[in-house]
């Protein structure tokens, strides 16, 4: 069967086409546009069009969307693209497509991707991380996301970060409102501030950071070994919550290697146990994991059958 995921971003729509056995077939990125709900559906709906025609095949659509869909009112909430919020945008689309389709947030479609071919194959339960802008997490157990009731699943960045030392973990607010949030330690821009706040600059880039880490910078050094430490009380919480066999991580500061070493070393400290077994690793598909987990929302043959006689 054919897959065809999609993922709707702040500056880009990507779409990709996954044959049954998960190789892709083809692919396409074109610009989203700004501010448009109108437009950027017709512009999904023009890219399945494109690909079923070269592939000669309708196929499965899974969406991978940057906030999600609200359970009570069948509307998108949470986006950063703001243009989305509020809108009915699987309903949209179907009545677009004429099929049914899948939404789900793009953190979710990164954990699905990993769990199903990437770098969490074969654990019955993982935790997907995405450091990057923002923060975000998507679990999945038995092959299936976690969703609940009102789909913040994994949305551990909005929790205060744990064990915070006043001295060392100056609070800062946070877009939804509170104060010390993970996502406002924890983030590309989380941890630019917090070296700006230590070296008393204008904040540079997390990757400038990580070059005068490497040129022995002591400013830049304690600010890695905060941003190390913080994301060690983190992710504790999050194995002493759900005991994950793996947590992969995505987005940009996901490539910094020295976390796979500096993390485990840590969060021992932390973990509500006398060994730490989780495994921490880097994301196998990277940047298009969110766009193969948004075509893995339909994850089987029969699942397709139901969509394609919708």
């Amino acid at each position: 069967m054919l897959r065809i995921g999609i993922d709707l971003g702040g500056t880009k729509i990507e779409i990709l086409a996954l044959d049954s056995d998960g190789t892709s077939c083809w692919s396409r990125r074109i610009a989203t546009p700004q501010g448009d709900y109108a437009a950027t559906l017709a512009a999904i709906t023009a890219l399945v069009v494109e690909a079923e025609s070269a592939l000669g095949q309708t196929a499965s659509v899974g969406i991978c969307i940057p906030g999600t869909l609200s359970a009570d009112s069948g509307r998108i909430k949470n986006a950063n693209s703001t243009c989305l919020i509020g809108q009915p945008l699987d309903r949209d689309l179907e009545q677009s497509l004429q099929r049914k389709i899948r939404l789900a947030n793009d953190a979710d479609c990164f954990a699905l991707s990993e769990a199903r071919d990437g770098a969490a194959v074969g654990a019955t339960h993982m935790f997907g991380v995405i450091l990057g802008t923002g923060v975000g997490g998507g679990i999945v157990a038995g092959g299936q996301l976690l969703a609940g009731p009102n789909g913040i699943a994994g949305e551990w960045g909005h929790n205060p970060l744990p064990w915070a030392d006043p001295r060392h973990d100056p609070a800062l607010p946070c877009y939804c409102g509170k104060q010390g949030c993970i996502e406002t330690y924890l983030s590309g821009p989380g941890f630019s501030q917090q070296h700006a706040i230590l070296s008393d600059l204008i904040p540079i880039g997390a990757e400038q950071i990580i070059q005068a880490v490497a040129a022995g910078n002591p400013t830049a050094v304690t600010a890695f070994e905060h941003y190390a430490d913080r994301l060690a009380r983190s992710l504790a919480c999050v194995i002493n919550l759900l005991d994950p066999q793996v947590i992969v991580l995505g987005g940009g500061l996901s490539n910094i290697t020295a976390l796979y070493k500096e993390i485990p070393a840590r969060w021992g400290a932390y973990v509500f146990s006398d060994r730490v077994n989780t495994l921490l690793k880097p994301a196998l598909h990277g940047d298009a994991s969110g766009v193969r987990g948004a075509a893995w929302l339909w994850n089987n043959d029969s699942d397709a059958q139901t969509l394609c006689s919708h």
